[in-house]
């Protein structure tokens, strides 16, 4: 009886494992796919609406890996891949796509017509959608990856 569980349990096991990876390609693949649209819709932002739209969407798509400058005097001391502990809250509110998501919902409905802002806002998911392409999400307490 015991022989069968077993033998049952490691397929199963090993076929959870492979749809895990499956699901991970996919997410990582849809990521992309926004990653690619938000940088084309901040560049069509920016060629439509001047240097000013183009300069912020730049800006805002960097901006959220500057947030390790919040703690660079504890940088030295961190491990490999860590971020220093107090900077992690900036870093991970600035890698919510939730954010910008929310702020183009008040922007599409708002009294609000600053196309760079809009074009910034962009640039930022685009940069979030990136990260999240290729392997990269929110941060421990610690200032490691998660996951």
């Amino acid at each position: 009886m015991s022989t069968l569980a077993t033998t049952t349990a490691a397929p199963v096991a090993h076929a959870r494992g492979r749809g895990g990876r499956v699901f991970t390609v996919v997410r990582r693949t849809a990521w992309l796919a926004g990653a690619l649209f938000w940088s084309a819709f901040s560049v069509l932002e920016a060629v439509n609406h001047g240097w000013l739209a183009g300069t912020l969407a730049l800006t805002f798509f960097v901006l959220p890996d500057l947030t390790f400058l919040v703690a660079l005097d504890e940088a030295p001391r961190m491990e490999k891949g860590q971020l220093p502990p107090r900077a992690v809250p900036y870093y991970n509110a600035m890698h919510r796509a939730l954010v910008p998501l929310a702020l183009m919902a008040l922007y599409a409905v708002g009294p609000v017509t600053v196309p760079a802002l809009f074009a910034a806002l962009c640039g930022w998911l685009a940069h979030i959608s990136y990260d999240r392409a290729f392997g990269y999400g929110l941060r421990t307490k610690e200032g490691f990856q998660r996951g």
